[in-house]
């Protein structure tokens, strides 16, 4: 039995207050009916007793306290999931706005997700390729991997998820999709992510959730559950291996903490929520294999840190929750350098169980710990050379700034060429052919015999000519 609830006890902002409300839920989603015929729909986002208070999604302008009636829909949010979803653009709830009509759904699942028991789990190996040097090579992206990127307001993160976007894949060809939710942006920004995979005819295993920086907030809170509603769905029901970009997470934890404040809600540091922590965790962790599925859902929040700073709340717990993250550098982002990866901050932890023999190349292990030892040293020759002068150094200080630059113009800056695997390990041995033998102290002979020799002869060949 349907019931109406006539009139509203209170109305503040965007929430609504109903009184005398029995068998309510959290997230439960409703319907009001305006005078006027429209319907608006809201969500409960707190219940006291017989008190429910609910986010109205279209904002509460021309509500009455007296006439609106109010319907509780008794589930949650609900997505429609169809395997004709790839190529469609939605949004931020996940209803098209393409132009290509509705979607006919085979299945409906709550946003929310279903908790994934742990025991189930496939611990993530292999690799997803994505053609970017500085990533696949010393922060390598596992498949069920969360791997987020810690960007700063200004900065080419963009131009990286569309590169990411648009050269990603699998090694072994299996079906592989891309989840693209992008919240709190401009319509220009928008419009030139819908065009960029449009133009380089990645739009087809794309599917793409929109939230705009006008569109309600409430919205933006519900974009990235919507956005791993489909991942899931392709994934552990189509068996597809699917990338979830999420950006930028610092609009949406920004809408969490205006929302939050508009609750009444005690702030923690800065303003955020307390459960800041666990609501991101909520998201994060839909990330993964699970047992008997051929798919993995695996993620890249993208989030620009406030102000450059690091330790502010939204990348600090993201780092607490993820398996590592990909660092951009501002000074590397003004020198022109693209994309600006900022090496030695970087990591995956998944890395080292996803590459090597059976994955990549045998010699990756080796020659990523190696060329982060020869990096490191030339940061320790540049604060040198800021002192007395590059032209004092000795000459394997030289010979290390030498490799530092060549590092960074051609390994680095590699600008939007989409590199393989082979090509970016070959590479980073010709970098390293550079410096003496016994400068690669993290490589035993048989590697060096069979990697760096060679290496040393295509750099002396190519010097002949």
């Amino acid at each position: 039995m349907i019931l109406e609830h006539i009139g509203l006890s209170q109305i503040n902002g965007s929430l609504v207050v109903l009184d005398g409300v029995k068998g309510v839920q959290y997230d439960e989603m409703a319907e009001l009916h305006l005078d006027d015929g429209s319907t608006r729909v809201g969500r409960v986002v707190e219940v006291e007793g017989d008190r429910c208070i609910i986010q109205v999604f279209e904002g509460t302008r021309g509500l009455s306290l007296v006439n609106n009636r109010t319907v509780l829909t008794g589930h949650p949010m609900m997505m429609d999931l169809s395997p004709e979803l790839p190529g469609r653009v939605l949004d931020g709830l996940g209803r098209p706005i393409d132009g290509l009509g509705d979607i006919y759904p085979t299945t409906r699942r709550d946003v929310n997700g279903a908790p994934i028991n742990p025991v189930s789990r496939v611990y993530p190996r292999n690799y997803i390729h994505t053609g970017i040097s500085s990533i696949d090579c010393l922060a390598t992206l596992i498949r069920g991997q969360k791997l987020p990127i810690f960007s700063g307001s200004g900065m080419k993160h963009n131009e990286l998820a569309v590169q990411i976007v648009r050269q990603a894949s699998v090694a072994d060809g299996s079906d592989f999709a891309i989840v693209f939710a992008a919240m709190g942006v401009k319509n220009d920004v928008a419009a030139y992510f819908r065009e960029s995979f449009e133009s380089c005819g990645a739009m087809e295993r794309v599917v793409m959730l929109l939230n705009l920086a006008n569109d309600p907030i409430i919205e933006r809170i519900i974009t990235p559950r919507a956005a791993l509603t489909v991942a899931e769905y392709l994934a552990f029901d189509l068996n597809k291996n699917v990338l979830v970009i999420l950006t930028d997470m610092t609009s949406y934890c920004e809408a969490l903490r205006e929302f939050s404040s508009s609750k009444g809600e005690i702030p923690g540091r800065k303003g955020f929520p307390g459960y800041l922590y666990s609501d991101l965790a909520s998201l994060y962790e839909r990330a993964g294999i699970i047992k008997g599925s051929k798919g993995s859902v695996t993620q890249i929040p993208i989030l620009t840190m406030p102000g450059d700073d690091i330790t502010h709340p939204i990348p600090d717990l993201t780092g607490y929750i993820t398996e590592g993250q990909i660092v951009l550098d501002r000074g590397m982002d003004a020198t022109g350098l693209y994309p600006p990866v900022s090496v030695l901050p970087s990591l995956s932890r998944l890395m080292k169980d996803g590459i090597g023999a059976g994955y990549t190349r045998e010699d990756h292990v080796t020659l990523s710990n190696q060329l982060f030892a020869c990096y490191a040293k030339v940061q320790d020759a540049k604060a040198l050379a800021s002192v007395i002068g590059e032209e004092e150094l000795s000459e394997s200080d030289k010979q290390l700034m030498a490799f530092g630059r060549a590092f960074e113009q051609e390994f680095i800056g590699q600008g939007n060429t989409d590199r393989t695997m082979e090509q970016t390990l070959d590479l980073g041995w010709e970098l390293l052919a550079a410096l003496p033998r016994a400068a690669l102290d993290r490589c035993d002979d048989a590697t060096l015999d069979k990697y760096y020799e060679p290496a040393k002869a295509r750099i002396a060949k190519h010097a002949k000519q």
